[in-house]
């Protein structure tokens, strides 16, 4: 018997003789058009979004419900209204747009920020945390972003994106232990940044929130945008008992 989709991508084929072939084809078009230089909008998203966009594509998870439930581990691509389902291969990759990194399907899972992969599934991967950040008043605050345990903090970067307002003359990110870590004497004008970049890598074993410090005074407004750029090591796949 012939083969009725491809082995990679699931593209239907034509058969001899079919009709409206047209079908088959704009089909097939559909999927590559989701499929190649392949973007998800999340790993993580368990439901489909009430509204379908040809060509937009989720990594179904596990457990997932409504149209996708039964897709576990498969890519659902919007296509005429609805979903089509493609299995994944193994070492495929994929940038993940709610996460800001790419992923690698391992054959069972998106290892999402994966840089390497092993043939046991050990590798290193890519984290970034973004988050906006309201400057809350006085002479210093937790931000609310934590570097999460068991990784490496390769620098952290900020961005003014609404005017720090106060007494203060200027202001300091870091940590509890060292406030200026990631930058000191930043400015609190609109845009004004922060590329904190370690001379080398910082080794986090519990999660690490960042603090911002006033200098010269105290803060009362603003907010500020911040990213932490991380790198963790991968164990191998669990063996089965």
């Amino acid at each position: 018997m012939a083969e009725q989709t491809t082995l990679r991508c699931g593209l239907p084929l034509l058969q001899p003789a079919q009709a409206q072939k047209h079908v088959t084809v704009n089909e097939a078009l559909m999927r590559l058009d989701g499929l190649v230089n392949l973007v998800l909008q999340s790993v993580t998203t368990a439901a489909p979004p009430a509204t379908v966009t040809d060509g937009l594509c989720f990594a179904v998870p596990f457990a997932a419900s409504g149209a996708w439930a039964g897709q576990d581990g498969r890519i659902a691509v919007g296509s005429n209204g609805g979903w089509v389902f493609v299995a994944p291969s193994r070492g495929q990759q994929a940038f993940v747009a709610d996460r800001g990194v790419t992923a690698i399907w391992t054959g069972s899972a998106w290892a999402v920020g994966a840089l390497t992969m092993g043939a046991f599934g050990a590798g290193l991967s890519a984290g970034l945390i973004e988050a906006d950040v309201a400057v809350a008043a006085g002479t210093g605050f937790a931000s609310g972003v934590k570097v999460p345990a068991h990784s490496l903090i390769v620098g952290v970067t900020a961005r003014v994106t609404e005017a720090i307002t106060g007494t203060l003359t200027s202001w300091s990110l870091g940590t509890a232990a060292d406030a200026g870590q990631f930058g000191s004497g930043l400015g609190k004008g609109l845009n004004s940044w922060a590329q904190g970049l370690l001379s080398a890598p910082m080794a986090v074993y519990a999660p690490l929130e960042l603090r911002l410090t006033a200098t010269g005074g105290a803060f009362a407004g603003g907010r500020v945008r911040i990213a932490v750029h991380t790198l963790a090591l991968r164990l191998p796949d669990p063996v089965a008992a």
